[in-house]
């Protein structure tokens, strides 16, 4: 529960520090802890953890090549190469680069890595124009929040799958934090037992506007939606874009060889998923009042 309170508190201070300061102000607060460099590690089966101390980045080995998970900053981008290389991969075997949602901080880095890889970017597909046109919805004049445009090779929505060699990703639409954010889910090995993996998109309020002139129409309905199908859904490991959302550097530091893999935790998703929909409540209920006030 600790890790769960220090998840949510983590999500308060992105959506009241945003509301509270100019954007480019909460930025700034929050760009040390998001390019801070982490060591890289296996983090369960052939998924590794190549990101920074504040944005989560991931690569998976096939037995075809690698599959890379979102990137960062644009300036952490050497720092997620290098990362890579520490752990023995080679930057020019990344085939897929699949994408959980076009927020300028997970998205840095695609146009440089696609460009020297040659790697197919694979999106949802309602977030394919923001990808390509670099920018937040809702803001698209609003360079503090813009990214370097990318093309997306495959737009994908519920269902759809990602297969590389002798890994299979499949895509569920889970809309809200972005109109197409992408969580991922997959199966992987620990020891002799099969896991299901969840790379969870995200379900925090951030710097969305839920009323008035919404970020985008039908994007209340579309966090309901995700908040019950999250909370229904069967996994072992809860993953995200963030290290707070799975308590990221509290389980790597538990990690011993012969014992039962931390980040296992099964149910962990459907608690998540409860604690994001209370605060998007309040949110919710926030800027409605807000609004009334206004008027």
């Amino acid at each position: 529960m600790k890790k769960l309170a220090a998840a949510l508190c983590a999500v308060a201070l992105f959506a009241t520090s945003a509301q509270a300061q100019t954007v480019k102000d909460f930025i700034a607060a929050v760009t040390k802890k998001w390019t801070t460099p982490f060591e890289p590690f296996q983090l369960i089966g052939n998924i590794y953890y190549v990101g920074t101390d504040g944005i989560a980045v991931y690569i998976i080995k096939t037995s075809q090549g690698l599959i890379l998970m979102d990137t960062a900053l644009p300036e952490s981008t050497g720092m997620i190469k290098d990362n890579i290389a520490k752990l023995g991969f080679k930057i020019a075997d990344i085939k897929y680069i699949l994408n959980s949602h076009a927020h300028f901080d997970h998205t840095g880095g695609f146009a440089e890595i696609k460009k020297e890889t040659g790697a197919q970017l694979v999106a949802g597909e309602r977030d394919k124009p923001l990808l390509e046109g670099g920018y937040y919805p809702g803001d698209e004049k609003n360079e503090d929040l813009a990214f370097p445009a990318v093309k997306v090779d495959r737009a994908v929505k519920e269902g759809d799958k990602v297969t590389l060699g002798d890994t299979t990703l499949m895509a569920h639409a889970t809309p809200g934090h972005s109109p197409g954010c992408t969580s991922w889910e997959m199966t992987v090995k620990d020891g002799n037992q099969d896991r299901d993996v969840l790379f969870f998109c995200s379900g925090t309020v951030a710097l969305n506007r839920l009323v008035g002139q919404p970020t985008y129409p039908g994007i209340v309905d579309d966090y309901r939606s995700t908040y019950a199908k999250a909370r229904a859904m069967k996994i072992d490991v809860l993953l995200g874009p963030h290290p707070e959302v799975y308590g990221m550097q509290d389980k790597r530091a538990q990690m011993k060889d012969g014992a039962p893999n931390p980040f296992v935790k099964p149910g962990e998703l459907a608690t998540y998923a409860a604690g994001l929909e209370q605060e998007f409540d309040k949110q919710l209920a926030k800027q409605t009042a807000a609004l009334q006030t206004a008027k």
